[in-house]
């Protein structure tokens, strides 16, 4: 394929790309390994915010996938290699219990911090939480958002997500929420920073055509997108979004890459 001649790395999504549910896509572990085999650059990229880096590399294996840690990018993993970069950062973290050991190494506070870090906390939310942020807020924090979506599925039906709270923290504060998820530009930028790539020598696959697909080609990302997972024909038909290349699933990677 012309479009991909010059790629020299892939990032891949998850649920939906790599496995559905708790059952692997039928090829994507040989497809995976015969890439990275290839020498060709990988990481792996979801904006999965309740799980350490350690629960998540444990489930995605589990499936029978060998994937490095130092290759996931999560939406909490892109936070630490954000923070990462700043100098000595004081950090206060409303995040899952898991997720917090990632940010062990952080100096913490709940008052002085220089970053607000919001992830999925879901009942802890509360008024007086909310007006303590708002006051760190006020006094010149920094608020990072792990992703602002607005609604998730559960078995009990839709809950309400994380994007409600920081949309009235933004509104209270007048400050602007650093969104770290796809399909934020930042989140495409630090995993092509990871990667040491420029946005023309990579691809990401995927089966959301507006977060994985559109998130990506907005920084120059080629879009690879799937038919599995989430993937439906009318949708993405009706969609200005036009990926650079469709393919039945990850299994005809390797091949479409010439590999």
């Amino acid at each position: 394929m012309n479009t991909l001649s010059s790629i020299k790395g892939i990032l891949f999504d998850l649920d939906g790309v790599l496995y559905v549910g708790s059952h692997a896509v039928q090829g994507a572990v040989k497809a995976v390994d015969d890439i990275r085999a290839s020498g060709m650059l990988c990481r792996f990229v979801t904006n999965t915010s309740t799980l350490s880096l350690t629960s998540l590399q444990q489930k995605i294996n589990a499936l029978g996938f060998s994937i490095p840690a130092n290759e996931i990018i999560s939406a909490p993993q892109a936070t630490l290699l954000y923070l990462r970069r700043q100098p000595n950062p004081v950090c206060r973290l409303l995040l899952a219990e898991d997720v917090k050991k990632d940010f062990i190494d952080f100096n913490q506070s709940g008052t002085t911090a220089d970053f607000i870090v919001i992830g999925d906390i879901g009942s802890a939310w509360t008024y007086p939480l909310l007006n303590q942020v708002f006051n760190g807020l006020m006094h010149g924090a920094k608020l990072i958002a792990i992703h602002k979506n607005r609604f998730w599925q559960t078995e009990h039906g839709l809950q309400m997500d994380i994007g409600g709270f920081v949309d009235a923290l933004e509104y209270a504060s007048g400050v602007k929420a650093m969104i770290i998820g796809k399909p934020s530009r930042d989140f495409f930028q630090i995993a092509l920073d990871d990667m040491g790539l420029n946005s023309s020598e990579v691809a990401i696959i995927g089966d959301d055509i507006d977060v994985d697909i559109d998130g990506g080609q907005q920084v120059g990302i080629k879009g690879i997108l799937v038919r599995t997972g989430k993937y439906r024909q009318n949708y993405a038909e009706a969609s200005a979004v036009k990926p650079d290349l469709i393919i039945d699933s990850v299994v005809e990677l390797p091949r479409v890459l010439g590999i």
